[in-house]
């Protein structure tokens, strides 16, 4: 099968620096799922062709270790992201967070909610800063993660942004992803 987004993260990188580490993995989430828990790599995922490609770019141009996390799935158009989440769509009635090529599934699925949509394609560093805004900024500090990864990869980052803040959480992942209806439902039946 053909990815467009392991094609743009594999491009030959003129004049490219050789200090760093730049590992890119193609549906490995147990792979995600371990660079997300080990300190000092910063984690990339993008969710078009074009921000994997920004994002390996910047990557070896910053020397980073970093580990870019591709998949068949993408976003219909780019975002202009920069490391952290970026405001999608502004709602009072809680935060969905949402992380690479589960942008346009959430938007789908939240579509007529009254729910800030977060989108990042960088998730190691936690955009704490962006997460807490967002949430004190609602009515309800109700968050939905939507990884494209295992379910609760990033939970832990939550639960620490928010120690402070009463909130609750639903962490989604993989196949929860996949069925924009179960996903809307999902979604619809926590912030009850």
């Amino acid at each position: 099968m053909r990815s467009d987004m392991l094609l743009a993260a594999t491009e030959p990188l003129p004049g490219a620096p050789t200090d760093g580490t730049v590992l890119i993995g193609y549906g490995a989430m147990e792979e995600l799922t371990r660079f997300a828990a080990t300190p000092g790599w910063t984690v990339h995922i993008p969710g078009h062709p074009d921000e994997a490609r920004r994002a390996v770019l910047a990557a070896v141009r910053d020397g980073e270790r970093a580990y870019v996390h591709v998949t068949a799935e993408t976003n219909g158009a780019p975002r202009a992201t920069a490391e952290g989440f970026q405001l999608v769509r502004e709602g009072l009635e809680g935060v969905v967070a949402a992380v690479g090529a589960t942008l346009d599934p959430v938007l789908r699925a939240t579509e007529g909610l009254d729910l800030a949509v977060l989108y990042a394609t960088t998730v190691r560093p936690f955009d704490e800063i962006g997460l807490r805004t967002a949430a004190l900024a609602a009515d309800r500090a109700d968050v939905v993660l939507v990884e494209p990864g295992l379910a609760g990869t990033s939970a832990r980052e939550v639960a620490r942004t928010l120690v402070h803040v009463p909130h609750r959480l639903l962490a989604l992942g993989g196949a929860d992803v996949r069925d924009e209806a179960a996903l809307g439902r999902a979604i619809r039946d926590f912030l009850r």
